[in-house]
């Protein structure tokens, strides 16, 4: 029988990592030249594309009057958070600011989490 040439560990790391990395290095070359020479390319001619014409001065528009109440993209975020805890579509029974007490939000917090 023939004896290893090594019993090193780090020598043998080294190999191993060597051969990985060269066999990664030709996969991407591989990949590059399929992307090179993809036959499914479609071939792009060179049009000349006609001068854009000159875009007519627009007026600013006037700022938007902000509505009272919520966006349906709010109602939509929340909603979907609403939703990320388990919970369906009927749970919401309305949306409207609430006050900023800590001890209020704690319970609110502890009651819709349902690891407790």
């Amino acid at each position: 029988m023939s004896q290893p040439v090594t019993t090193n560990p780090f020598i043998i790391m080294l190999i191993n990592m060597t051969v990985v990395f060269l066999v990664l290095i030709a996969l991407g070359v591989v990949i590059n030249l399929i992307h090179y020479f993809d036959p499914t390319k479609p071939k792009a001619k060179p049009e000349e594309a006609p001068a854009p014409a000159p875009a007519p001065a627009v007026k600013a528009a006037p700022e938007p009057v902000k509505e009272e109440g919520l966006t349906p993209e709010v109602v939509a975020v929340i909603a979907a958070a609403v939703a990320s805890f388990g919970y369906g579509p009927g749970a919401i029974k309305a949306i409207r600011p609430i006050d900023r007490n800590g001890w209020k939000q704690s319970g609110r917090a502890m009651g819709m989490d349902r690891t407790v």
